[in-house]
């Protein structure tokens, strides 16, 4: 059996978290974490930078390796085997057309997403706290 390798990344920038509305199937007008497939030539770490500029216009820098998600029902275009980063943001929101929208979101106040996205947030809840505590610390004390 073959698989797709995939990548999506929790971007967190401005103390939210960036999610993009696709525009495509499945789940066309449902909210995710920007992300694709791999590309032939590239590894994960290139196509998470490469996804994430396409579809947000931010430039992330890689944190934290999530998770592999291999569940056979996450996609139903087929088997997917995504890989979930944890990544911090720096520029302006810019989607291109790989995306309908982009939008942030607090992790308290996050829509119903796309996917298994819910559960990789889940899985990096602890780190996302933890991070997001720092930023208001630092910005506390400027």
């Amino acid at each position: 059996m073959i698989y797709d390798l995939a990548v999506d990344a929790i971007i967190l920038h401005k103390k939210k978290i960036v999610l993009v509305k696709r525009k495509n199937p499945p789940y066309e007008n449902h909210y995710a974490l920007p992300g694709g497939f791999v590309e032939k030539g590239e590894t994960v770490e290139q196509a998470l930078i490469r996804e994430a500029k396409e579809e947000t216009g931010l430039d992330v820098e890689i944190m934290k390796l999530v998770g592999v998600y291999s569940d056979p029902k996450r996609d139903p275009r087929g088997r997917v085997v995504s890989l979930c980063y944890l990544t911090k943001a720096k520029g302006e929101l810019a989607p291109d057309t790989d995306a309908g929208e982009t939008a942030l979101f607090s992790i308290s106040e996050l829509p119903e997403l796309a996917f298994d996205h819910e559960q990789m947030i889940a899985d990096a809840k602890e780190d996302i706290d933890g991070f997001l505590s720092k930023v208001r610390k630092h910005n506390a004390s400027v």
